[in-house]
């Protein structure tokens, strides 16, 4: 195999072809060139353009005091959401030079207190995170290292934070009052306590307030903080449907819930979707191939991990010209597992 042996210019070599200083040509690559002759500018740009060069990232970072890396904690890699939010942060900060270090908490508040201090000892410039419901116990750890901070998914109620969130109260009354629309008229709620995360608060109101508004009975299931235990969702849900022929929707307004509930629900899939439904959020990965298909809110995951390194880069960079608190609209896809 062969080695290549080509020498990598210097920021010494790209001055002296320019004729100017060492100091200039890196006010030049950090973009202060105000001062700066449109003479020398010229003579820089053809330099680089003339060898390749390109900035080391390490000494780019030693120079302006980051490290160009921005911390990336989600709740679930594995999922289809966090993928995209991933993919939607990328898009924007590896344009401006930015390189991601991501971590998966699985919604565990250990494993994301431990990430985050991981993340705060390698240097990165600031943290986008999907929180766990108890993120308030590591945010203090982020401010004190002077890090700027923006939430994605949920914000965090009872702390002043940055954050890019989607319509979740307005989706789930719009979805909740268009399945009420095709005939279900009683609705079982699987859900995890709704605690201090945005998310989990406006989805369970917006479904509250909707059935209220049209006046239709709704039972709930509290999913444990350790996660759905499918045998005994499954027991409750045959405690709630066997024998009853009230038309009933099961609403599942946890994303990585959502799997382990349509799992639960297998014995009823010969009943859906005329006498029992299902409507849940995202999972676009397999909802539309399941036997029966799910009826699913949508979030725009890629354009919310867009918007949120937008944020923060602008946070980091201290220019302002970014609205830090940004709500973005959800869509609707219907299957088959409503009617």
């Amino acid at each position: 195999m062969a080695v290549s042996t080509k020498k990598r210019v210097t920021i010494n070599e790209i001055a002296q072809l320019a004729g100017t200083s060492k100091t200039t040509v890196s006010f030049y690559l950090n973009g202060h060139t105000d001062r700066m002759s449109a003479e020398t500018h010229d003579r820089i740009q053809k330099a680089i353009e003339d060898t390749g060069y390109k900035p080391s990232p390490l000494a780019r970072s030693m120079n302006a005091k980051r490290t160009y890396l921005l911390g990336i904690v989600v709740g679930d890699i594995a999922n289809a959401f966090s993928n995209q939010i991933v993919k939607g942060i990328d898009s924007v900060a590896s344009k401006e030079g930015y390189r991601l270090l991501i971590s998966s908490s699985n919604f565990d508040r250990d494993d994301e207190r431990a990430y985050i201090e991981r993340l705060l000892a390698v240097g990165v410039d600031g943290f986008i995170v999907q929180p766990t419901a108890r993120f308030r116990e590591v945010a203090k750890a982020i401010s004190e290292a002077d890090k700027h901070l923006v939430f994605f998914d949920s914000k965090y109620y009872d702390y002043t934070s940055n954050w890019v969130k989607t319509d979740n109260y307005e989706a789930t009354y719009e979805a909740i009052e268009a399945c009420l629309a095709k005939g279900y008229e009683r609705v079982l709620m699987v859900a995890a306590q709704p605690q201090l995360l945005s998310s989990r608060v406006e989805r369970f109101s917006g479904c509250v307030d909707a059935l209220e508004t049209h006046e239709v009975p709704r039972e709930e299931y509290t999913i444990p903080d350790s996660g759905v235990v499918v045998e005994d969702l499954t027991a409750w849900l045959h405690s709630q449907l066997d024998g009853i022929d009230t038309p009933t929707l099961v609403f599942a307004p946890n994303c990585w819930a959502l799997p382990d509930v349509y799992v639960a629900m297998r014995d009823f899939y010969p009943n859906m979707p005329e006498r029992i439904g299902l409507l849940g959020f995202d999972n676009t990965d397999w909802v539309s191939v399941a036997s029966p298909s799910v009826s699913t809110v949508v979030q725009p995951a890629y354009s919310e991990g867009q918007q949120a390194a937008r944020i923060l880069i602008d946070l980091i960079n201290g220019t302002g010209k970014i609205n830090p608190h940004q709500v973005l609209p959800c869509d609707m896809h219907w299957g088959s597992s409503t009617r």
